[in-house]
């Protein structure tokens, strides 16, 4: 590609040149895509509205990016290989010009459907190739495509439909979970009792019995069935939607994340040809799933825009044994492989048995996403998997930045244990103290913004736009907070240190402690709860309740039993608490803010160091807590 680069100083030189030119910098780079309009101006922006605006008045649409500019090139090249949950059943090998055929003739039902550009439609799908397909048909027509992972409960997916008002949604009977088979239109079904959504359209997977409603519900095979091969994309200005993904925030209402067309686009292929070094026939594999931020960037957009081999996975990280990633990469002959420091550390306590007897040779770069990676997996990866020879890009980035802000580029910026390393060109970090001012030089900590726009980034929040100013642009002035603390070393690396909010990282999965609570809170013998996050070993940070319960005709342990499943009910099952303390009461200061550092330090074990209590209006409460924690 001609915008990857190649050596360190070329980094450097690009990097400082994208910080004093940046829109020369970012029109050089968008240069190589296609574009039915150029813009006016590369960017409008201030982040007092914030209003960010790139590549303004540019018309295009994205999945000609990824079709019409690559197919007389590389159309027999492998777009998508897919590998099922059962190592028994085939794989699936799409190429590109049959992946462009599958997302004509499906923009092509889309259409005969009614939706047309600018409606919503929520995708809830298993990894399979028709949940990429779905998201390129929708990107094709126009219409907002706002993917909801699998996992997720009936409420929590009325919610998201409730919030973007979808006039359709994509999903299928069911999904394979290890060895289980899980019910996935049963539960569209019952968040429909909830919210109106005109079309249905359900893809077979499991050949389990659903109930079909006339007239709403169709079968994706029948809905193909005789539909034309060619279809002529929408043109897209460069600001329009592309996606809204919903994300935990600080309060109990998930938000609606919004990214557009142009910028998205750009940024997303640049990041991942650079971060991976990928190059022409790698085969790259993602292991997350379509329903976060990365596998829209870095399984469909990034990948397919960059003419790349993706690989989508159905299946788990242990099922049927916890060699199956090693067979995967070995039968597929994977060069570039991208996954969790969670599920890294789930194989790492089953020892180095599962990996014996694997060819892992062919792998060049390994990569880790969702949550900063402890030293100790880092080891073990780079040890075990990458046999000694594998850099690993640690990659730092949120769903509201769109793609990789900081990482090592492979095999070009020199790698360090558990730090994100550098910025990518384009991006320009700032670490500043509670007040605001930033810290210069090095061998700094503090909590990490960003001072100038980059082509992927947030827009807005759907429907909400002050919920967007409040959430990330009011905290600083005139800059991006991110939410997340971080040190910048002696070097200049950076080390993210984790969230400074009301914000838990899960297994790489954002959750809101007030989503959980608001959730625990639906219990009937619940009177209060409070949720904070504490250090996990495979999960990174877990979830850890208190609660203050009615306790009338109840035992302990029916309590806690009831309330994880209420939970689980009302978001899903990864939100689970891990642990839940009945307390008598919670540390409230006397405006009746709960003194969160406190149940921090008791979650951790941390016992011995409350610090000052004298503010609290019950301070006998922290002794009870402390003695209960015991």
């Amino acid at each position: 590609m001609s915008d990857r680069l190649h050596t360190l100083s070329g980094y450097l030189y690009e990097y400082q040149k994208s910080i004093a030119q940046p829109e020369e910098f970012w029109a050089r780079i968008a240069d190589s895509f296609h574009w039915r309009k150029r813009w006016d101006n590369v960017l409008k922006w201030n982040f007092d509205g914030p209003d960010v605006k790139w590549f303004v008045n540019a018309k295009l649409n994205i999945t000609e990016n990824i079709f019409e500019r690559h197919l007389y090139t590389i159309g027999d090249r492998p777009a998508i290989i897919w590998e099922p949950s059962e190592p028994n059943e085939p794989t699936r090998t799409i190429t590109y010009r049959e992946l462009f055929v599958e997302v004509c003739r499906f923009s092509n039902v889309l259409q005969d459907k009614g939706i047309k550009k600018g409606d919503r439609v929520i995708i809830y799908m298993p990894m399979v190739p028709e949940a990429a397909i779905a998201m390129l048909a929708c990107a094709r027509i126009g219409a907002i495509h706002s993917v909801v992972f699998a996992g997720f409960s009936s409420n929590a997916l009325a919610d998201r439909v409730i919030d973007c008002e979808a006039k359709a949604i994509l999903t299928s009977d069911g999904n394979y979970r290890g060895n289980k088979k899980i019910g996935v239109k049963s539960v569209v079904d019952e968040a429909l009792e909830k919210s109106s959504v005109e079309t249905v359209i359900v893809y077979q997977r499991t050949g389990q019995e659903v109930t079909m409603k006339d007239g709403r519900d169709f079968w994706w095979h029948e809905v193909m069935a005789g539909q034309s091969e060619k279809h002529v994309a929408e043109e897209m200005d460069s600001e329009d939607m592309l996606f809204i993904l919903y994300t935990s925030g600080s309060t109990g209402k998930p938000k609606g994340v919004v990214h557009t067309t142009g910028g998205y686009m750009v940024y997303t292929q640049y990041s991942f040809s650079n971060v991976f070094q990928y190059s022409p026939g790698d085969v790259y594999w993602c292991t997350a799933d379509i329903g976060w931020i990365t596998g829209h960037s870095y399984i469909v957009y990034g990948p397919l825009l960059a003419g790349a081999t993706t690989l989508m996975f159905e299946g788990v990280p242990t099922y049927p044994n916890p060699s199956r990633f090693w067979e995967v990469i070995e039968k597929h002959k994977v060069n570039v492989f991208y996954t969790a420091p969670t599920a890294i550390r789930a194989l790492q306590a089953f020892g180095t048995d599962p990996i014996q007897g694997y060819d892992l040779s062919s792998l060049k770069v390994l990569g880790s996403v969702g949550e900063p990676i402890n030293e100790e997996a880092w080891h073990w990866y780079h040890t075990h998997i990458g046999k000694g020879r594998c850099p690993i890009v640690d990659t730092w980035w949120q769903t509201e930045t769109g793609g990789i802000l900081i990482s090592p580029l492979a095999g070009i910026t020199p790698t360090k244990p558990a730090y994100a390393t550098l910025p990518l060109p384009g991006i320009q970090l700032c670490i500043v103290d509670p007040e605001g001012n930033e810290l210069k030089g090095n061998s700094v900590e503090g909590n990490l913004c960003i001072k100038f726009p980059w082509p992927s980034m947030i827009r807005t929040t759907y429907g909400d736009h002050d919920r967007c100013k409040q959430t990330y642009f009011s905290t600083y002035k005139g800059m991006y907070f991110t939410g997340d603390g971080v040190k910048r070393d002696h070097d200049g690396y950076y080390r993210i240190l984790g969230r400074v909010d009301d914000v838990i990282n899960v297994s790489g999965h954002r959750m809101g402690t007030a989503e959980v609570e608001n959730a625990i809170n639906e219990h009937p013998k619940v009177i209060e709860s409070a949720v904070v996050a504490y250090p996990h070993e495979v999960k990174g940070q877990g979830i850890y309740a208190y609660v203050i319960c009615d306790m009338t005709n109840r035992t302990e342990e029916n309590l806690i039993n009831e309330i994880k499943e209420m939970v689980s009910k009302i978001i899903g099952p990864i939100a689970k608490p891990d642990k839940i303390q009945i307390v008598p009461g919670l540390p409230k200061t006397r405006s009746g803010k709960i003194m969160r550092r406190i149940l921090r330090k008791v979650a951790e074990g941390s016992l011995d160091s409350m610090g000052d209590t004298s503010t609290l209006l019950d301070p006998d409460v922290v002794e009870k807590i402390i003695e209960g924690r015991k």
